[in-house]
C-alpha cells in the first residue's frame, strides 16, 4: 500500500488536492475514536474500472453512521458520485476506496455535542491485502489473546474507528509472533471473526460459517461468498463455529474487501487440511476475481462502472 500517487481527495462535498485534507487536532474523532468508515474495492474491467457492490457498502456506512446517532449528509447517490469522480479524478484503474465519517472539532466531552459531520473519500492502488502468495498458498493464523467483543458491549454490527482497537490489539500480536494473522474468539470461546475477515471453514464438501449474532461484522464480501457457493452448487450453513471446527476442517478461508477471498492453511503450526489452498476454496476464489473482474455476468449487478455512473 503506498499513497505516492494520489493526487486528489474528496472531502465535505469536494475534491481538493492531497495535501490539503488536513484534520484539526481537536477533532473529536481523533480523541475518542467516533467515526464509522467502510472499505470499498474498485476493479479493473475490460469496459473501465468499477465498484464492487457499492450500493451494498454506503447503505452499511449510513446504517453505522444511525447506530452511533451521526449524521452523513450525502445521499449514497451522492457518494457513490463522489467516489467515481475521485477515482477518474485520479485516473485509477483499480484501487481501494477509503470513506470516513467522523466527528469534529467543536467539543471534548465524550458526548460529540457542537461537533460537525466530517465526511471524506480517499482512493488509492492497495494490492492483495495479505499478499499474492497469501491468495495462492494460503496464511498463517494465529488465535488472538485478545476477545472479540459482544454487542451487549458494542454494536458489533456497525463498522466504527473506535471499534478497531480491538483488532489492533490482536493483528499486533499476530504480528509479534510471527503469522500473518489473527483470529478471534468470541466471550464464550467461540470462534468470532479476523482483524478484518469473516471466517468460513469446509468440511466434507460442506461450507460453514458464523450466523448473524455470532459477535461478527456482516461482511459485504462473506455475502458474496455465500452467493457464489451457492450458486456453483455447493451446500453452505451458517452456525455457531468451535474452534475445532476449524482445526479438524479439509478447508478455510478469510473474506474481507481488503483480504478478498484468502485461504488459510495454518492456524497455531497446526496445518489445516492439506496446507495449501483446497479445491472448493479455489473455485469460490476463482469466481469471486472472475465477478468483480467483470468476467462472470452471473454477477454483474455487483458491479457499478465508473464511467457510466459519471456519465449518467
Amino acid at each position: 500500500m503506498s499513497f505516492e500517487n494520489i493526487e486528489w481527495i474528496w472531502k465535505n462535498g469536494e475534491i481538493i488536492p492531497w495535501k490539503d485534507a488536513t484534520v484539526h487536532v481537536s477533532a473529536h474523532g481523533l480523541h475518542y475514536g467516533s467515526g464509522v468508515f467502510e472499505g470499498i474495492r474498485c476493479y479493473e474491467t475490460e469496459s473501465g474500472p468499477a465498484l464492487f457492490r457499492v450500493r451494498e457498502h454506503y447503505e452499511r456506512f449510513h446504517a453505522s453512521a444511525s447506530i452511533y446517532g451521526f449524521e452523513i449528509p450525502y445521499s449514497i447517490e451522492e457518494l457513490t458520485d463522489a467516489t467515481c469522480e475521485l477515482i477518474s479524478r485520479n485516473e485509477f484503474k483499480s484501487c481501494y476506496v477509503r470513506p470516513i465519517c467522523f466527528m469534529g472539532s467543536g467539543s471534548l466531552g465524550v458526548f460529540p455535542r457542537n461537533c460537525s459531520s466530517e465526511v471524506s473519500i480517499m482512493a488509492w492502488a492497495w494490492g492483495a491485502y495479505l499478499g499474492a502468495e497469501g491468495l495462492e498458498k494460503g496464511i498463517r493464523v494465529t488465535v488472538s489473546p485478545w476477545r472479540k467483543f459482544h454487542s451487549s458491549m458494542m454494536p458489533t454490527t456497525a463498522k466504527a474507528c473506535g471499534q478497531y482497537l480491538n483488532s489492533i490489539l490482536a493483528v499486533s500480536d499476530a504480528f509479534a509472533r510471527g503469522f500473518d494473522e489473527a483470529l478471534l474468539l468470541d466471550v464464550d470461546g467461540r470462534l468470532a471473526e479476523g482483524s478484518g475477515e469473516n471466517l468460513f471453514v469446509i468440511k466434507d464438501g460442506v461450507i460453514y460459517t458464523n450466523k448473524a449474532d455470532d459477535s461478527i461484522l456482516m461482511g459485504i464480501t462473506r455475502s458474496a461468498a455465500i452467493e457464489i457457493a451457492k450458486a456453483e452448487g455447493f451446500e453452505i450453513e451458517a452456525k455457531s463455529l468451535e474452534l475445532d471446527d476449524l482445526l479438524n476442517a479439509d478447508e478455510a478461508f478469510f473474506t474481507g474487501t481488503a483480504a478478498e477471498i484468502t485461504p488459510i492453511r495454518e492456524v497455531d503450526e497446526r496445518v489445516i487440511g492439506a496446507g495449501r489452498r483446497g479445491a472448493v476454496t479455489e473455485k469460490i476464489q476463482t469466481v469471486f476475481f472472475d465477478a468483480v473482474n467483470g468476467r462472470d455476468t452471473r454477477f454483474e449487478k455487483w458491479l457499478t462502472p465508473v464511467e457510466e455512473f459519471i456519465a449518467a
